[in-house]
């Protein structure tokens, strides 16, 4: 382990030395089989001035003791412990995020059963810093995918242009890989932790890409993402996954999903651009009108997803009206 992590942290100057601090915030839940190795990998960065702060929303395995090994190994101030609002992994990572005794200049979601890249926070902040501190900024990657044993087994789509018209009707941002700085945190903790979004990840995506912030989706892999039975989201690019979506747009989801992140933007509507907020409401109109007027008002948003597939999809959504 980096030995400023071990023998300097409670030391500020060793700490102003090591670079901007970054919040990793960590839910946990019934993590046991994986957890250890995760936190291993994070100890493990490159860059060392970081801490840990972990929600665990009502663990009843051995998670609980773990993080507290963790903790009593590490210097004090490295990890944090405190319980989740129990009510889903999305109102745990919100609770977080909008969580006033949190405070840094940059904050990592974790998942509990990764693997990080030892320059993972390190490639974050070397795009993060060159971006003005007044304007939101996330940082989002590309995985590599591994089985319960670490195996790999593939890579996560490589997705490109981030941009609002994509975050309305598509999430390509896994949170598990999202860094973002403290503009960005503004927006989310504005909007608050009581919103009805679907995640966590497309919420930040939507938030900081409706409000005129920057995103940046690094195609290098940013972690070993673990893809097995327990898993509350896998990578969702198999033919499986594509019936399971399709299954949930026909059967009304997918128009659900749309109500409420337009119900949770418009907690932002003074901090979109003005762009933005038209596009917007030209999104929400569109749900609304008949067929022909519908197709008009959602050719004038803009939306889109990224790939040609996924935009044939939509066009039938707005036919039958399943946005």
């Amino acid at each position: 382990m980096n030995q400023l992590c071990l023998e300097e942290v409670g030391d500020p100057l060793a700490m102003e030395r090591a670079g901007p601090k970054v919040a990793i915030l960590l839910g946990t839940f019934r993590g046991q089989q994986y957890l250890a190795e995760q936190l291993n990998s994070i100890a493990a960065q490159t860059h060392s001035n970081w801490a840990v702060w972990a929600s665990d929303d009502g663990s009843t395995d051995d998670t609980l003791a773990i993080l507290a090994s963790f903790r009593s190994q590490w210097p004090v101030g490295r990890l944090s412990i405190q319980a989740g609002p129990g009510k889903g992994f999305v109102a745990n990572f919100l609770a977080l995020t909008c969580s006033t005794g949190i405070k840094a200049d940059y904050y990592a979601y974790s998942d509990q059963d990764d693997i990080w890249e030892a320059d993972k926070l390190e490639r974050a902040l070397q795009w993060l810093e060159s971006i003005p501190p007044d304007i939101p900024a996330l940082y989002c990657a590309r995985t590599r995918l591994v089985d319960s044993n670490n195996q790999e087994i593939g890579f996560s789509p490589l997705f490109g242009n981030p941009c609002f018209t994509n975050a309305l009707v598509q999430n390509i941002a896994g949170g598990n890989t999202m860094v973002f700085n403290n503009a960005a945190r503004a927006l989310l903790q504005q909007a608050g932790a009581q919103l009805p979004v679907v995640f966590h990840d497309w919420w930040v995506y939507m938030a900081v890409t409706g409000c005129g912030g920057k995103v940046f989706f690094d195609p290098v892999p940013a972690l070993r993402y673990r893809q097995h039975e327990g898993n509350v989201i896998g990578v969702n690019s198999s033919w499986q996954a594509r019936l399971q979506r399709m299954r949930k747009l026909w059967q009304g989801q997918h128009r659900q999903w749309n109500a409420d992140h337009i119900a949770a933007l418009r907690q932002l509507e003074n901090r979109l651009t003005p762009e933005n907020r038209e596009i917007l409401n030209q999104f929400a109109q569109a749900r609304e009108k008949s067929l022909l007027p519908r197709l008009v008002h959602l050719g004038r948003s803009g939306v889109s997803r990224q790939s040609r597939l996924g935009n044939i999809a939509l066009f039938a959504a707005a036919i039958f009206k399943k946005l």
